[in-house]
């Protein structure tokens, strides 16, 4: 009885985080957001990364400044320590912000522990533009997401462990405040039905769920014996498997409306002329000349994720 309930908690749950996104092709995209535990355990992996990392680095660092070094006798630090030292600076500086710019404008939009937890960071629409969502993530974005970071998570981290370090106490006013500004924003996203932090909030993101169906998953399409379609390369080129499983919605959902939207978009895209009343015909001729050609490049390691890649 009790795994009966947690099952419905867990797909009250899901109801409760999907949403619909609509694409800059005017494509209506189910999705889900990420759970707040998700995205904590992204953070914690790729916490671990950069520490680990960093500590890699801070080994060869020293090790290179002491053979410098020599045996260097009297005070201070040699050049050879303070070159050191510097660049251990520099190293974890790019570290803490390449990271996760580097990642998050990536084609995947997802840092390697937001890719362990399947989960990626994603434009999110807004009120006053519905259709800016699912688009690639802008470097605006992204460096406003995780400048403010920093302001809700590390400064105040920092500060605390910094006092108790030092033997001072973490008690006083200083510390209380610090204390109370890290709980507001860790707490920030229980309070929001989107579960957004302060950073996504600023930089208009959101973190989703990331589609895992596989190609070979995808649904079947009959054999079509009406019109003959035929896609060169460079016309299939244009979409990856992102695109692919989108219209695999589409045609599941199998909404005339929705279908005749989507063919004259792929049609603007490929340079072709739309013709009317043949719409299902043409997408399922397209999705299986698409999903064929994602197959033959998966065979030979070239794998395209979206349109971007």
């Amino acid at each position: 009885m009790s795994a009966e309930k947690s099952g419905r908690r867990y797909q009250a749950s899901l109801a409760s985080r999907r949403r619909e996104m609509v694409t800059p092709e005017g494509l209506a995209l189910p999705v889900t957001v990420a759970g707040r535990g998700a995205r904590a355990g992204a953070l914690l992996l790729d916490m671990i990364i950069l520490f680990g990392g960093a500590f890699v680095v801070l080994l060869v660092l020293v090790a290179f400044g002491e053979g410098l070094a020599g045996n260097r006798s009297g005070e201070g630090q040699s050049p050879a320590e303070e070159l050191a030292t510097v660049a251990l600076i520099m190293a974890f500086w790019l570290a803490r912000y390449g990271y996760f710019l580097f990642f998050e404008l990536g084609p995947r939009g997802a840092t390697p522990g937001k890719r362990l937890m399947g989960i990626r960071v994603a434009a999110r629409p807004s009120a006053s533009n519905a259709d800016a969502g699912g688009g690639r993530l802008t470097a605006e974005a992204v460096i406003a997401r995780n400048l403010l970071r920093d302001i809700e998570v590390f400064l105040p981290t920092f500060y605390l462990l910094g006092m108790l370090a030092s033997g001072g106490q973490a008690d006083g006013v200083m510390g209380w405040a610090a204390f109370v500004w890290l709980m507001v924003f860790l707490l920030f996203p229980l309070f929001n039905k989107d579960r957004l932090r302060g950073g996504d909030l600023v930089a208009g993101t959101w973190v989703i769920e990331a589609s895992r169906v596989r190609l070979a998953q995808a649904m079947s399409i009959a054999p079509n014996h009406g019109r003959d379609y035929r896609f060169g390369d460079a016309e299939l080129r244009v979409y990856g498997e992102h695109e692919l499983q989108v219209l695999e919605g589409v045609l599941r959902q199998d909404n005339p409306e929705a279908m005749r939207e989507v063919m004259l978009a792929i049609c603007r895209k490929i340079g072709w002329e739309p013709g009317a009343g043949h719409e299902r015909e043409f997408l399922e001729a397209f999705y299986s000349a698409l999903r064929a050609h994602l197959e033959r490049g998966m065979r030979f390691g070239q794998r395209k994720a979206d349109k971007h890649s």
